[in-house]
């Protein structure tokens, strides 16, 4: 009966596990002249898709978050006046590797 039980939520956890959808690390800049509730709005679509913001710069109009593609492609599509522009987070160094 206990390994019945342990298989069941094992293959529960599994298909939660796949269910979830892959979320990319980026980062979402705005315009200079970008209202800040278009940024709220934009955060607002990461969180309700499962997404997270990792960091809120302050310098720019621009945050970093790890969020699904769909979320993504949603935020592209939020105002036409104030296009985001959408960047993959990663490490830039220097040096090419040589």
């Amino acid at each position: 009966m206990k390994l019945f039980l342990g298989l069941i939520s094992l293959a529960c956890w599994a298909a939660f596990v796949i269910a979830t959808a892959p979320q990319k690390a980026v980062i979402v800049s705005f315009p200079n002249d970008t209202p800040s509730s278009v940024l709220d709005q934009a955060k607002d679509v990461i969180r309700t898709a499962g997404g997270i913001i990792t960091h809120e710069y302050k310098l720019i109009k621009a945050f970093a978050a790890k969020a699904p593609a769909d979320a993504l492609d949603t935020i592209q599509t939020l105002d036409t006046k104030y296009d985001a522009v959408i960047e993959e987070d990663r490490i830039v160094g220097i040096n090419s590797g040589a």
